[in-house]
């Protein structure tokens, strides 16, 4: 039987791939003969069964191996992967160690020089926030309001700041803010750029933690911060949908997205720090107005809170101006510029005042002018021109002991004793000037005492009544107690729960000095001393007003606001100042010796801290 021929395109083909040719060069008369040669004819076409048979004879050994392989490849990329995505959570934790004990050593070791590695950290902390790499404070800790902290109105969600000279010229605003502190400060910010003073001018004192520093407000100008904020309040109308123009800025400077026109971000606040140049002169009064003014038309819109330096040490005659006369006009002239800014709300204005100016009469003075200018609060803390005693339990070397020789504002946890004091002077004495000075008319009604105990019926003098005697007040406590019925298991979580912070600030929350129980303020005291000697305050006081009164004539006058800075390392040391009577306590220095993390790590201590007195209160009561 004859087998057809294949058609002619195979043919080809295997005469192509069966036939051999000789190599290129080669005479065909020299090329050795194949072994074997075939020809088309002598194909065989193998079936498909004996194809399915050859593979099904083939061991699954290679399958087996394959699979294995693949399960191997499979766990190591999903063991990589989880690995990068924890690592990345642990890394962008403000909580992680690896911030105080990894990076802060490292920039040390790289970076001798305090400025360069400052310099560096904020570098790496704007590219890390450009790609979302930033550390952030993770949790909803601040959401609890445990630490909420009323100012002005705005119910801040902690009473942590950080202070200037941090991002001086407004590099890392919102990375600041990531990081947890509730107020944020830039500058100081000067009208015209300034190089500030030679370098070196920063030293760590490392046994110490503390700092030296003569900057001499270096800056870039206060053109150069109101283009990145003006920038920074465009991108974020842009993110609304509101575009990128000036209506949609304006927009967001009238308050129409909800937040503050600063920070931009509810429960928070951004402050600006401006200051005069170097180079004028500070016994011309206009000229120094004309400076910080200046800087006020071009920042103030987009800042919550305008901070008026007096108090730099590194910038010569400029403390000279915390004397009442010139302090006076030019908290004057700021405020009313501060007034005219172009938007709904201006923004608040206070002075930051030297801790070195600290007797009574110095005191007393800047307090005066404080309330004659309208200003609405104070930054109580600088770096001090003095050396404090070193801590005895660390050893300062005699490279620190050089160091402290150098010309310049100290800052470190030495400061904190006198910062707490200078704090408790200046309250005192602001409260005090809230009422009239120099007032000859008798005839007018003088302002209440806005910290004073709620006066007992008892001690009205005028009373149609006959007295009440000792054995009525006894039966009549003994009654109530009898129909007093204990509160359940949910109103004592919940008074357990609340905020000690949202209670009025004008009260002292922390104040354990007496191991006394509390009186009821439901059961009067016969004891109580008058309003006008009683330094106590009531124990559940009436909630403040979130809308003062702008009319000094129909109510108090708004309680001046205190800033506090310096030496505030630890969560306790922080509710030691706002318990002296401060609002806000400021960081700095604690943030250079322990990183980005040193402000979620200081509320967590104040957390533990209040748990700490509330029991020693209820233990107390009990």
């Amino acid at each position: 039987m004859s087998c057809s021929r294949p058609p002619p395109l195979v043919r080809a083909s295997l005469k192509s791939l069966f036939i051999h040719r000789p190599r290129a060069g080669q005479h065909p008369s020299h090329s050795s003969p194949p072994k074997i040669r075939y020809n088309a004819h002598h194909i065989q076409l193998r079936s498909a069964s004996t194809t399915a048979a050859v593979v099904s004879s083939t061991p699954p050994v290679r399958d087996a191996r394959s699979l294995l392989t693949r399960l191997k490849n499979l766990l190591l990329g999903t063991s990589i992967g989880l690995t990068i995505i924890l690592g990345y959570y642990y890394v962008t934790d403000t909580r992680a160690s690896v911030h105080e004990w990894l990076v802060i050593p490292c920039l040390r070791y790289f970076y001798p020089d305090a400025e360069d590695a400052h310099e560096f950290g904020n570098r790496a902390l704007k590219a890390l926030y450009t790609f979302g790499l930033h550390p952030r404070e993770r949790g909803l800790d601040d959401a609890k309001g445990d630490l909420a902290m009323e100012v002005w109105g705005h119910l801040l969600q902690n009473p942590i700041g950080t202070s200037a000279g941090i991002d001086k010229h407004c590099d890392i605003p919102d990375a600041l803010l990531a990081a947890g502190p509730a107020v944020i400060e830039i500058g100081g910010v000067t009208p015209q750029p300034q190089e500030g003073n030679p370098k070196p001018r920063v030293w760590r004192i490392p046994s110490q933690k503390a700092l030296i520093n003569r900057y001499g407000l270096n800056s870039n100008g206060a053109d150069h911060v109101a283009m990145r904020l003006r920038q920074r309040v465009r991108e974020y109308a842009y993110h609304m949908g509101w575009g990128i123009d000036e209506e949609a800025e304006q927009r967001i400077l009238d308050g129409e997205a909800g937040v503050p026109p600063g920070s931009l971000q509810q429960g928070r606040l951004l402050a600006v720090q401006i200051a005069k140049n170097k180079w004028t002169v500070d016994t011309d009064i206009e000229m120094v107005k004309k400076d910080y003014v200046y800087c006020v038309y071009a920042l103030a819109r987009y800042a919550d809170v305008v901070v008026v330096n007096v108090s730099s040490p590194n910038t010569p005659g400029l403390r000279g101006l915390q004397k009442v006369e010139p302090l006076t006009d030019i908290l004057t002239a700021v405020v009313a510029a501060a007034r005219k800014v172009k938007r709904k709300t201006p923004p608040k204005v206070m002075v930051k005042v030297s801790p070195d100016e600290d007797c009574d009469s110095d005191v007393k003075g800047i307090c005066d002018a404080v309330w004659d200018s309208g200003v609405d609060g104070v930054v109580v803390g600088n770096t001090t021109k003095k050396r404090p005693d070193p801590t005895p339990s660390a050893y300062l070397s005699t490279h620190e002991q050089r160091l402290l020789l150098e010309q310049g504002g100290y800052s470190g946890p030495q400061t904190f004793a006198h910062t707490v004091a200078l704090v408790k002077r200046y309250r005192t004495m602001l409260d005090e000037g809230a009422y009239p000075r120099n007032n000859d008319n008798n005839d007018s009604e003088p302002i209440p005492p806005p910290f004073t105990s709620i006066p007992s019926p008892l001690e009205t003098p005028a009373s149609t009544h006959p007295p009440i005697t000792d054995a009525e007040i006894d039966a009549s406590v003994a009654r109530d107690k009898e129909h007093i019925k204990p509160p359940t298991p949910e109103a004592q979580a919940e008074s357990t729960s609340q905020s000690i912070f949202r209670i009025p600030e004008r009260n002292n929350p922390f104040n354990l000095s007496s191991s006394s129980p509390s009186p009821d303020p439901s059961v009067p005291d016969a004891t109580a001393p008058s309003p006008s000697s009683s330094s106590k305050t009531p124990t559940h006081p009436p909630a403040p007003s979130n809308h003062p009164s702008s009319s000094p004539s129909s109510s108090a006058p708004d309680r001046k606001v205190i800033f506090a800075t310096g030496g505030i390392t630890t969560g306790a040391q922080a509710v030691e100042v706002l318990a002296a009577g401060a609002d806000v306590a400021q960081v700095y220095t604690a943030l250079v010796y322990g990183g980005i993390g040193t402000v979620s790590k200081i509320k967590e201590e104040m957390r533990g801290e209040l748990r700490k007195r509330q029991q020693k209160r209820v233990s107390g009561d009990g």
